[in-house]
C-alpha cells in the first residue's frame, strides 16, 4: 500500500542548490554532512573509539561520507539497508606544477579525470573550486565560483573541416584553460592566488586536490519547466537523494526495523580503488564497527551482512530522440517516467530477479512509477559500484538510478520530477 509522498518540486529547486554548492567531491560531502547534522547526525572520527548508543552518526573520509541511523533499541546483528552513490563527476583536474602558458597567454595544466565529453568544456566561463592541505596539517577547501578559466576552441577558420570530419581534440595540447595575460609564467602563481582568495598566509599551502568546474548555475528548461539542465547530475543526483531519504528514514526512530545507512564514495570515474572508493575498505569498516559498538561478535556481523540490501544509484540513460538506434529496441526509459532498474547479465550491473523485488516493494509502498533499462546487445554496457559492492562486503545489491541525458557533458539534462520519485523510492527503501 503506497504513502504519500514525502518529496515534490521543492526537493528539485534543493537539488538545484546542493549541485550549484559542491563543485568537488570534498565539497558534495561537506554539504550532505551540513544537512544531516541538521537532521541530528552526529560526526564521529575513524581514530575514536565508538559507541553503541542510538541516534545518527556519520564519517567524512575525503570525498567520501557514510552516515548510519541506529534506532533505539537495535540489535547487534540487524541488518542494514544501504544506498550507495558516488560523489565525483569526470572534469579537468590540476595538475601538480599547475602554471603553465606559451604565446603570451597564462594557462592552467590540467590532467583528464575519468572519461568527460571532452567538447562540452570548450569556451565555457570555468572556476577552481578544491581542498587545499595546509602546512600545519589541516585542509581548507576553496571554491572560486566565478569566470577564472577557458579553454578556448580552434576558430573555424583554421579548421575547415571541423564540421565535416569532426572535432578531434588532444587531451595534452588541446584541453589547457587560459587564465590571462603574460609572458613571464612563475611556479606558484595559482598556489599564490588560491591562497589570498582564501585568506591564508603566503606559502601556508603545501599540497592542492583542485578541479576544474563550470560556474553557469543549474537551471529549469523547456515550455513548461519539466526539465532540468545542470553540473554533476552524475552522481550528486543520487547522493542528494540519498542523504534526503536517510534524513527522513531517521525520523521514524524505533519503528524502523533495520539500520538506515547512506554511503557516498569518491573516485567511482576511475575505478573505485582507493581508500575512499568503493573498492576500498570504508563501508565495511563503518558497518563492521558499529556492530562490535552495540556489543556484537563476529556471528552478529556476518547475520547482520547477510540480510542486508544495497540500493547502488547512480545516473543511467534515458532514449535519446536524436540516437534511438544506440538503445535497446524494447527498453526505452524515458525522462519523468520513474527510476530505472539496471540489468546486466554479465553483472556490470547487479541486480538479480531478487534484487528487482526489492526495489520493486519500495517503488510500490512509495507510489513510484520505475522503469527497466538494458543496454542494446551491440553496445558495451558501463558498471556502477553496484558489482563491486556485491563482491566485496557479500551484500545484495541493486543497480537502479535515474535516467538523464549528456551524461558525463559538463551539462546534462534530467526530467524534474525523477528527483523527488527517486528520493521517495529511497526513503521507502530505507524504512523497510
Amino acid at each position: 500500500m503506497s504513502e504519500p509522498p514525502r518529496f515534490d518540486r521543492g526537493h528539485t529547486d534543493d537539488l538545484m542548490s546542493f549541485l550549484a554548492a559542491s563543485p568537488t567531491p570534498y565539497h558534495a560531502v561537506a554539504n550532505a554532512a551540513e544537512r544531516l547534522e541538521k537532521a541530528g547526525f552526529r560526526q564521529v572520527a575513524e581514530t575514536d573509539a565508538w559507541d553503541g548508543t542510538a541516534g545518527g552518526k556519520y564519517v567524512l573520509r575525503g570525498g567520501a561520507i557514510v552516515a548510519w541511523y541506529v534506532p533505539e533499541g537495535a540489535a547487534a546483528h540487524t541488518p542494514f539497508r544501504i544506498v550507495g552513490a558516488h560523489t565525483d563527476s569526470p572534469n579537468l583536474r590540476v595538475k601538480p606544477r599547475p602554471d603553465s602558458g606559451a604565446h603570451g597567454w597564462r594557462q592552467v595544466a590540467v590532467e583528464i579525470y575519468g572519461g568527460p565529453l571532452l567538447n562540452s568544456w570548450l569556451d565555457r566561463d570555468l572556476g577552481l573550486a578544491g581542498r587545499l592541505s595546509l602546512r600545519d596539517g589541516t585542509t581548507r577547501l576553496v571554491d572560486v565560483d566565478r569566470p577564472l578559466l577557458r579553454v578556448p576552441q580552434l576558430a573555424i577558420h583554421l579548421d575547415r573541416a571541423v564540421n565535416s570530419d569532426g572535432l578531434k581534440l588532444d587531451k595534452q595540447r588541446h584541453m589547457q584553460p587560459v587564465w590571462g595575460l603574460g609572458e613571464d609564467v612563475r611556479d606558484g602563481d595559482l598556489i599564490a592566488f588560491l591562497e589570498e582568495t582564501a585568506g591564508l598566509a603566503e606559502g601556508s599551502v603545501t599540497g592542492w586536490d583542485l578541479m576544474v568546474h563550470p560556474v553557469e548555475p543549474p537551471a529549469y528548461l523547456g515550455r513548461d519547466r519539466e526539465l532540468v539542465a545542470g553540473p554533476r547530475m552524475d552522481n550528486l543526483l543520487s547522493v542528494h537523494a540519498g542523504t534526503a531519504a536517510l534524513a527522513a528514514a531517521a525520523g521514524r526512530g524505533p519503528e524502523l526495523p533495520y539500520i538506515p545507512v547512506l554511503a557516498a564514495f569518491d573516485h567511482e570515474e576511475n575505478g573505485s580503488q582507493s581508500d575512499t572508493g568503493a573498492d576500498g575498505p570504508l563501508l565495511g569498516s563503518v558497518l563492521e564497527r558499529s556492530v562490535l559498538a552495540r556489543g556484537g561478535t563476529y556471528e552478529d556481523r556476518a547475520r547482520a551482512f547477510a540480510a542486508t540490501v544495497c540500493l547502488s544509484s547512480d545516473t543511467g540513460h534515458a532514449v535519446h530522440p536524436n540516437y534511438a538506434e544506440r538503445h535497446d529496441p524494447t527498453h526505452h526509459p524515458r525522462v519523468d517516467g520513474g527510476p530505472i532498474l539496471k540489468v546486466n547479465v554479465n553483472n556490470r550491473y547487479a541486480t538479480d530477479g531478487s534484487g528487482r523485488a526489492v526495489f520493486a516493494a519500495a517503488c510500490e509502498k512509495a507510489g513510484v512509477p520505475f522503469q527497466t533499462f538494458v543496454s542494446n546487445n551491440a553496445m558495451p554496457c558501463g558498471t556502477t559500484i553496484g558489482p563491486i559492492t556485491a563482491a566485496r562486503h557479500g551484500i545484495r545489491t541493486v543497480d537502479i538510478g535515474v535516467a538523464i541525458l549528456s551524461m558525463h557533458s559538463v551539462r546534462e539534462l534530467c526530467g524534474a520530477k525523477d528527483p523527488f520519485l527517486l528520493a521517495n523510492a529511497l526513503t521507502a527503501f530505507l524504512e523497510g
